[in-house]
């Protein structure tokens, strides 16, 4: 037994981290959200991690982006964050991307992947990250969050609602976003949490659920989502496809 991983072989076994150590996950954001996502799955030591990110750190990124120090101001978000995470843990596959979800790169990422995790922070990338996913039947982690609040949900093509289903206008947002330090932290740890049950061949928690979070009054509520016949992204797709 690997001590590194023991507190999580007592849970998972032997054959549930070497599931983990063949697996690949895509982490696409690697900001406040994305921070903790590629905490936990480098800690927990999925294979092979792909950070996709094109921004540069600012200095007004350091009150959620947990990767980073002032000393990584300026620098390109990816490299910083794969730097610290193989120091992390040396066992894991850290492979940084500075391109955008439109790259042809990008597409390539979504094909061989076995989860991805959006940690995206606008509306016009999580929707075409959501149709690549569904195109190639990747399950899709995704988390939004602003000011206290937040929401969190898991894309199983074919199975359960896309984020077209759930939010068939979209949905605005403040920019710059206003938000709280610790709110990316829950739904990135939660992100981190169902992107492990799906590596691991488990049904995750939040599959045809959407999590509501507002810490301001410290709640959550969990409702159930239903998938639109008449979705334009997985409408046309079977069950189980």
């Amino acid at each position: 037994m690997n001590p590194r991983y023991e507190r999580q072989i007592l849970m998972i076994g032997e054959e549930g981290q070497g599931k983990l150590s063949n697996s690949s996950a895509l982490v696409v954001g690697v900001g406040g959200l994305g921070s903790p996502v590629a905490y936990y799955l480098v800690a927990a030591g999925v294979g092979r991690v792909h950070l996709v990110d094109p921004g540069y750190l600012e200095v007004s990124n350091l009150n959620r982006q947990i990767l980073y120090t002032t000393e990584d101001i300026g620098r390109p978000k990816v490299l910083a964050a794969a730097e610290r995470l193989s120091r992390l843990n040396p066992d894991v596959d850290v492979i940084p991307h500075t391109v955008s979800v439109d790259s042809p790169e990008f597409e390539e990422l979504v094909k061989e992947v076995d989860v991805i995790i959006d940690c995206l922070d606008n509306w016009p990338a999580r929707e075409a990250l959501n149709r690549l996913a569904v195109r190639y039947g990747k399950p899709l982690v995704h988390a939004g969050v602003a000011r206290w609040y937040g929401q969190a949900t898991t894309v199983i093509p074919g199975k359960t609602a896309c984020l077209a289903c759930i939010y068939p206008k979209g949905m605005r947002s403040e920019s710059p976003i206003p938000v709280i330090g610790p709110a990316p932290g829950v739904l990135g740890a939660i992100e981190a949490a169902e992107a492990l049950r799906i590596l691991l061949g488990l049904e995750p928690g939040l599959a045809g659920k959407l999590l509501i979070m507002d810490l301001s009054a410290g709640a959550f509520e969990v409702v159930k989502v239903r998938r639109r016949p008449d979705c334009p992204v997985c409408g046309g797709l079977g069950v189980g496809e």
